[in-house]
C-alpha cells in the first residue's frame, strides 16, 4: 500500500461487494483493506492507519451499529458511510452523536458508486484524485 494513499476498510459479510468496493477505491486513489465481519475489521484497524470505513449494517456477531461505537471509540477521528441492504435502516440516534448524518447512509445496490466515492471524498475533506 502507498502511504499518500487514504487507507478505507470496506467491512460486509458479502466477499462480492468487499472485492467490488475494494476495486473501485483502489482505482479512485484510495489503498484499501476489507473485512468479512466487525471483528475482522476491528482487527484491521489495529494493524493500520484507516481513515475511512464502508460498514454493511448487517454483519455476523456485532452489527455494524456495534462496529461503529467501538471503532469510533479507538479513534476518534476515524469516519463512517453505512452501505446496507436494510431499506428501512434508520441512523440511530448514538451514531448521530459521532456526527453521522443521512448523508452517511447507503442503501444497496447504489447504481452509481461516484455517490459513494463523493461522499468519502467529502468526509475526508479531499477533492477527487
Amino acid at each position: 500500500m502507498q502511504s499518500d494513499r487514504p487507507v478505507i476498510l470496506i467491512v460486509d459479510d458479502e466477499e462480492r461487494i468487499r472485492a467490488g468496493l475494494a476495486d473501485y477505491f483502489e482505482d479512485e486513489g484510495f489503498a484499501a483493506l476489507t473485512a468479512g465481519s466487525a471483528e475482522e475489521g476491528l482487527y484491521a484497524l489495529a494493524g493500520n492507519r484507516v481513515a475511512l470505513c464502508t460498514v454493511d449494517i448487517r454483519l455476523p456477531g456485532e452489527s455494524g451499529n456495534q462496529f461503529i461505537a467501538r471503532a469510533h471509540a479507538v479513534n476518534p477521528a476515524l469516519k463512517f458511510l453505512i452501505y446496507t441492504g436494510s431499506a428501512d435502516y434508520e441512523l440511530p440516534e448514538a451514531l448521530r452523536a459521532i456526527s453521522m448524518t443521512d448523508a452517511d447512509v447507503f442503501i444497496k445496490p447504489v447504481e452509481d458508486l461516484g455517490l459513494l466515492l463523493a461522499a468519502a471524498n467529502r468526509l475526508l475533506g479531499r477533492e477527487k484524485p
